[in-house]
């Protein structure tokens, strides 16, 4: 396999926000991960709910959604039309997000050195953000009252 056959894990993020708040820096933050090849975008797309409960995919503009339009046309085809209806499910209404496909690039030296050693992924998970902190609370709490 050549290294630019690799590829790194791909994860995706339902980024749920007030459109009437979106001040841009969501947006800042997403392109210096892109720009500094932490992350390499598959899809962006912003899908917003109303307070009917419909849903509908929300077409980016050069000054709307927070900065976001510097994604319009991020698009590889990895999110079909039932992964939309899925977001819009997670939704609240009255609200919109932001759903990104991205692959974790800085991944990707690690995942070839460790192919090109006959290693392979056996297991992987991702521990969401709350437990950690949660864990490390009790972690935190237990040290002091020892």
């Amino acid at each position: 396999m050549e290294a630019s056959d690799v590829v790194g894990p791909i994860d995706f993020v339902l980024l749920e926000f007030d459109p009437a708040k979106a001040d841009g820096s969501a947006a800042a933050a997403l392109q210096d991960l892109v720009e500094r090849g932490i992350v390499r975008l598959y899809d962006f797309l912003v899908i917003a709910k109303d307070e009917a409960g419909d849903v509908a995919m929300v077409e980016l503009s050069a000054d709307g959604m927070g900065g976001f339009h510097a994604f319009l046309g991020a698009r590889s085809g990895l999110v079909g039309e039932d992964d939309i209806t899925e977001a819009g499910a997670a939704l609240e209404p009255g609200r919109a997000a932001a759903l990104i496909v991205y692959e974790n690039a800085w991944a990707v030296p690690f995942v070839a050195a460790a192919h090109a050693a006959d290693g392979e992924v056996v297991a992987s998970a991702r521990i969401p953000a709350d437990v950690i902190e949660a864990t490390l609370d009790e972690l935190d709490a237990a040290e002091a009252a020892s």
